[in-house]
């Protein structure tokens, strides 16, 4: 079951980060930021089914679960999040964009996954 539950989550966390990429070079970048936050989501979550054998149901207990454990993950995500809820009200930049784009990337390197 966890296998199965690994192998979604990189798929759509690569493919997130694929149409991020995408929204980015049309000069869309709330939609973007949104995609790459995603993409983080997805990754965190492989994260903790990894570590932990478990997967939030929610934000709320993604945070917590990460705030226990891995804050190093916990601070990115917990700076992110604003900007993502804001991209819902206000015009993103691509330079906030390709901050998100670059934590999706950390994580990604350190689950050693190529997105």
């Amino acid at each position: 079951m966890n296998k199965e539950k690994e192998k979604i989550l990189i798929r759509t966390a690569v493919e997130y980060f694929d149409s991020g990429e995408e929204e980015s070079k049309k000069q869309r970048y709330n939609s973007a930021l949104v995609l790459y936050f995603k993409s983080l989501i997805a990754l965190t979550d492989l994260l903790l089914l990894r570590k932990t054998g478990n997967t939030p149901s929610s934000h709320t207990s993604r945070f917590r679960m990460c705030q226990e454990s891995f804050s190093d993950i916990y601070n990115l995500i917990d700076k992110d999040f604003p900007f993502y809820q804001d991209s819902y009200s206000q015009l993103i930049s691509k330079e906030l964009a390709e901050v998100i784009r670059d934590d999706a990337q950390t994580v990604a390197q350190k689950l050693k996954i190529k997105l």
